[in-house]
């Protein structure tokens, strides 16, 4: 699916955080609000009222997932309260007193997304219902959730202030799914966990059936249902190197939808490597000349017509006064991308001398060295 990018249209050099271009893919979607983006880039490919306000059942709980797992307690054992017990919906059937792992419970959440398994957590990891919502929306406003709110960790039609976006859900799964365990556990179909008081195991089957039946290119998700929300649905997708993210809130046919937004976008857009991670050659300017290179690799998801559409530019500080020090690893410039003249990354360029720059560098401040010393000694 990768393209390497080489029709740089401009490239100039001047004086001297990505930011995602949109497209909108042809979908038609029964959700009232549903957004898809590609995971590495941020790039929105499809959006239907991404940004309304609505309720969102228990996609909530990837949230309560990711904090769990910051945490780093998944190893704990956890002692599930009364509270946790009696918690409305669905559930994995904790019984009170018992202990069970950390981890076990985040797959319990995710899985088959219990309340119980989201109460227990929020106690254990914050400490009380209360201080686990505060940290929720510390994440939130970490991540860039603008128009989130969270007032529990399952999801339930309990609070009138527990909201939020398509298009924010889609940033929390994006930052999750950067998160190696989570993405493990949000992609797993089937789990099991020791059962206290029973010579058998749990075991929980993944609710989501995109994973488990219905789309083979399906990677993970979480889904949701309350009656005032209605189905609402998160899920991720790959092939080869193309990972995408599909969001869709109150959506009567959120499977189908998922698909056909996946299907298109797959169909529509190849992931572009437009600049190579390491030296970056044509430079003609004498002092950078064979000193300049990138971190790391910016690619992104465009269509064949677009690929006519993207320019980069490199703008590269002026040349140091002579005598003046540079350093490796001192940043040089930067190299902006432009898709349609709209900037959609911007890299800093890093200036790295030749092994006999820093040579002859090292043996000049010798001689000067040895030059003193010498007066020195010799009075």
């Amino acid at each position: 699916m990768k393209r390497i990018w080489i029709k740089l249209s401009l490239i100039t050099f001047l004086l001297i955080y990505s930011i995602p271009g949109t497209a909108q893919a042809s979908v038609s979607v029964s959700a009232r609000s549903a957004i898809l983006i590609e995971q590495g880039s941020g790039r929105v490919l499809f959006e239907k009222d991404a940004h309304k306000v609505s309720r969102i059942a228990s996609i909530t709980k990837i949230m309560t997932a990711i904090l769990a797992i910051e945490s780093g307690k998944l190893d704990g054992m956890v002692k599930v309260s009364d509270k946790a017990v009696r918690a409305e919906g669905s559930s994995i059937y904790l019984k009170p007193g018992e202990k069970i792992k950390l981890e076990d419970l985040v797959y319990g959440l995710m899985l088959r997304s219990g309340n119980d398994a989201a109460v227990a957590i929020a106690e254990y990891v914050g400490g009380s219902m209360e201080g686990f919502v505060f940290l929720m929306n510390e994440k939130a406003r970490e991540i860039g959730m603008e128009n989130t709110h969270f007032a529990n960790p399952h999801g339930l039609d309990d609070h009138e202030n527990h909201v939020s976006t398509a298009y924010d859900m889609a940033l929390l799964t994006r930052y999750a799914m950067e998160n190696d365990v989570y993405k493990k556990i949000s992609g797993t179909k089937v789990h099991r966990a020791p059962n206290p008081t029973e010579s058998w195991d749990r075991v929980w089957k993944n609710k989501n059936r995109l994973l488990t039946e219905l789309y083979d290119h399906s990677t993970g998700g979480k889904t949701g249902y309350t009656k005032r929300a209605k189905r609402t649905l998160v899920s991720t997708a790959g092939k080869d190197d193309f990972e995408l993210i599909a969001v869709t809130l109150n959506a009567p046919d959120d499977w189908n939808d998922h698909i056909q937004m996946f299907e298109t976008a797959f169909a529509t857009y190849d992931i572009a490597e437009i600049l190579s991670k390491g030296k970056i050659k044509g430079i003609k300017k004498s002092y950078y000349k064979n000193k300049l290179y990138l971190d790391h690799s910016f690619e992104y998801p465009l269509t064949s017509e677009e690929e006519e559409l993207v320019r980069v530019e490199y703008k590269l500080k002026k040349a140091p006064k002579d005598g003046a020090e540079v350093r490796n690893e001192d940043i040089a410039g930067r190299a902006n991308v432009y898709l349609d003249d709209k900037r959609i990354a911007s890299l800093p360029i890093f200036y790295k001398m030749e092994e006999k720059d820093e040579k002859s560098f090292f043996d000049y401040f010798k001689s000067i060295f040895t030059s003193i010393t010498r007066v020195e000694y010799h009075g």
